[in-house]
């Protein structure tokens, strides 16, 4: 599965800390090499559907406070995973 970054997410990374890059990074690997459902299962990025303005986006937890916005995107029969945001959470 390919995963794309918008360029407000490519921004947003530079300005995070090193040890929620990694863990972003890590889940990047896990959607590339093992899917979606594989990443999904994962219990600690707590991956959910998102409502309101966001509707039909998925986030998932990069910390307490960091989350990685996300849409899933069929073209054909590939399916690619689109990173809007990466971002602090307000609470």
């Amino acid at each position: 599965m390919e995963v794309l970054l918008s360029s407000t997410a490519q921004k947003q990374l530079t300005k995070v800390p090193p040890h929620i890059l990694r863990k972003f990074a890590l889940w990047v690997d896990l959607v590339r090499f093992e899917g979606l459902e594989a990443a999904r299962a994962v219990r600690g990025f707590r991956d959910h559907a998102l409502k309101g303005t966001w509707a039909g986006y998925h986030a998932v937890r990069l910390n307490d406070a960091y989350r990685a916005i996300y849409i899933v995107r069929a073209q054909g029969r590939v399916e690619t995973v689109l990173v809007e945001e990466v971002n602090k959470h307000d609470y």
